[in-house]
């Protein structure tokens, strides 16, 4: 069958209907580690589920252990789920016996037993063997490998987000399920620390907003991005350039550095209309920690208002074609650091636009 993510599994099995044969697929321990608890929830009761969950593993039980347990019908329950990992391990040995497992398998998934929900799982499988095309064809493949492509994975993000909140019987809004992907750069490991950290203090509330996750989830991108608020100050588009390539070296995606430069030109926006003498607190109130109150408060004075709302409007664009057509996202976000380093009467971004702009596979505008 076709593969799937993890939101498309959950969506499926909350009608309830029985699943009967699954292959979790990735290295993302997280993601399985949510399937697993919500196939659990939704086709076994709690009562039943120390007999009616079984675990195997294919590098010490084999497939005729494993497919007769899964035909037996579970003592005390309607239905039973049964994981069976490294199923990896299967296409090990010699011809005959790779060939004689596929073989049982597929006498198994062309009749699976009604009552059971089998779940097999594995890092990765060769997609060249019978036993790849065999799980392609006759089980739902879920992918449970990390996106490359930062928008995918924040998508993901969020639908999680929303769903481990109902885990902990607490309503979260969309936009602040947003919010939180964005801040966590999508890590699910964090962004269920964090729901855990908003849910106590949401309190009888009962409902994370927007403003709760600005006001407790710091994020560690938009602080590292305050590193260049100092270089847009003092036009140094050399440093800037090092920096923008030390984050690319660090793993961040250009559409996250475009979201966090946005905040943070919207921040020292913020920051400059506070009135003479604000504080540190006063930036606090803001939604920044303090650490980057400070940063705001020492830099918004030195950057002129044009340039700022200039560079807001820079990155809506960015933000646009990143998540479009962009051909090359580093040489799109160099030419956007040139821009945005460039003061008043410097022709320098201008000047190299063409170039830049063509390289990155976007047109001027």
């Amino acid at each position: 069958m076709p593969g799937s993510g993890v939101d498309a599994l959950l969506k499926r099995v909350e009608s309830g209907k029985t699943v009967p044969a699954i292959l979790l697929l990735g290295s993302d321990s997280y993601l399985r580690d949510l399937c697993r608890a919500k196939l659990i929830e939704t086709y076994v009761d709690e009562g039943t589920r120390e007999w009616a969950v079984g675990k195997f593993s294919a590098k010490q039980d084999s497939p005729d252990t494993v497919l007769g347990q899964a035909q037996m019908l579970p003592m005390l329950a309607p239905r039973q789920v049964i994981f069976w990992s490294d199923v990896k391990a299967l296409e090990k040995g010699d011809e005959d016996t790779r060939k004689s497992n596929v073989k049982k398998i597929v006498e198994y998934l062309d009749d699976p037993a009604p009552f059971t929900v089998l779940v097999m799982e594995a890092e990765d499988l060769d997609k060249r063997t019978g036993l790849f095309k065999t799980l392609s064809e006759k089980t739902i493949v879920v992918d449970c490998e990390p996106s490359e492509h930062m928008n995918v994975r924040l998508d993901l993000a969020v639908t999680m987000a929303v769903e481990m909140a109902r885990e902990l019987k607490v309503e979260l809004d969309r936009d602040a399920a947003q919010a939180l992907a964005e801040n966590t750069n999508a890590g699910l490991a964090r962004i269920r620390t964090e729901l855990e950290k908003l849910a106590t203090f949401a309190g009888e509330r009962k409902r994370i907003s927007r403003a709760d996750v600005e006001a407790l989830v710091i994020s560690d991108q938009k602080y590292s991005v305050w590193e260049l608020s100092g270089m847009l100050a003092s036009g140094d588009r050399q440093r800037a350039m090092i920096f923008l390539e030390s984050l690319f070296r660090e793993g961040e995606q250009a559409v996250g550095m475009v979201g966090a430069m946005a905040w943070m030109f919207r921040k020292l926006i913020e920051v400059q209309d506070l009135p003479r003498g604000a504080t540190e607190w006063d930036a606090i109130k803001l939604g920044m920690r303090k650490d980057t109150a400070q940063l705001a408060l020492k830099y918004a004075p030195r950057i002129p208002r044009e340039q700022l709302v200039n560079g807001v409007q820079l990155l809506s664009e960015a933000d646009s074609q990143l998540k479009s057509s962009v051909a090359s996202p580093r040489a799109y976000l160099e030419f956007l650091v040139a821009r945005l380093t460039a003061r008043r009467g410097d022709g320098m971004a201008e000047n190299a636009r063409g170039s830049t702009a063509s390289r990155a596979g976007v047109g001027s505008r």
